[in-house]
């Protein structure tokens, strides 16, 4: 069956070629000396239990009634980083009314006006960070995009500037995958980056993992660089975080526990994820999130 499944992959799938990435990275052991590990992360003035964070996720009401509130609430039993993408102001609100620290990414509409009055309005609900999804700016055939009857278009560097600008917090930029995109987005004055392609937003992406290294080089600890695109095991977040990742995002696992037993199943997915992730620090002598060595992982 696997054979028959990596045969009819469809060429360019940028979802399978990140695998495919990921599971190709292997990890050597570290026990001498070794302890138990901490995972707590320290982001924006607050500190969570575990560098697991939601996916910029929108939308999940086939999953579960009001999915994206019942997300939130599961990111905030297991005192982890929720994010939310596209929604009606409302939903934001009952999103921050659970208690989840929310970082609120608003899509690059054309809409200039729309898009100042979301980072206001996620401003007034707590959130703890906004950002934008650069990379959902074009569709298909070289056109602009158009997502739920809103126009779309590509920003430039003077338009993330002035949307730094426009909000008391940290404004994060999704949808970063070469150097050069970082380098425009400190000089925007961004608080904060994701490394992702969207799963599969374009065809033969580079993964992730691949070229974070690069990226983290370049902005030389001035922000925190966050990596999402199939992370799918505490493994998985192991290897972003050995590789330089201040955190990371999980997406569809986090849906497949949320469709199964709503807040519970992703509080549970959390829990187990970051378990996966302390097995993988306590036998690679990795004492918390800011020991961690990239040299204990092998290119194979």
């Amino acid at each position: 069956m696997e054979k028959t499944d990596k045969a009819d992959a469809r060429p360019g799938d940028s979802n399978r070629i990140t695998r495919e990435y990921l599971d190709s990275l292997l990890v050597e052991t570290r026990l001498v000396d070794s302890v138990l590990p901490c995972t707590e992360l320290e982001l924006y003035g607050h500190t969570f239990s575990t560098p697991v964070m939601m996916a910029a996720l929108s939308h999940l009401d086939s999953c579960w009634p009001n999915g994206m509130v019942e997300m939130a609430r599961g990111a905030a039993a297991a005192n982890a980083v929720m994010w939310a993408g596209m929604g009606e102001e409302a939903e934001l609100e009952a999103i921050t009314a659970t208690g989840a620290k929310t970082i609120k990414i608003v899509k690059p509409y054309a809409d200039e006006a729309l898009i100042f009055r979301k980072l206001r309005h996620a401003e007034a609900c707590g959130a703890l960070a906004v950002g934008m999804d650069i990379d959902h700016a074009f569709g298909r055939g070289g056109a602009f995009d158009t997502v739920l009857g809103y126009p779309m278009e590509a920003k430039s560097l003077e338009q993330l500037q002035c949307y730094c600008a426009a909000t008391s917090l940290p404004f994060v930029v999704k949808g970063v995958l070469s150097v050069q995109d970082a380098r425009r987005c400190l000089a925007a004055g961004a608080g904060g980056i994701v490394v992702s392609h969207h799963h599969g937003i374009q065809d033969y992406a580079v993964p992730p993992l691949r070229v974070l290294p690069d990226i983290l080089k370049e902005v030389n600890g001035r922000i925190p660089v966050f990596v999402d695109c199939g992370i799918s095991s505490g493994m998985d977040v192991f290897k972003a975080m050995a590789l330089g990742a201040s955190a990371v995002s999980v997406g569809r696992k986090m849906m497949e526990y949320l469709h199964v037993s709503g807040a519970a199943g992703v509080e549970q997915a959390i829990h187990e994820m970051t378990g996966e992730l302390a097995t993988a620090m306590a036998r690679t002598g990795t004492r918390n999130l800011f020991s961690f060595d990239p040299s204990v992982i092998w290119s194979s």
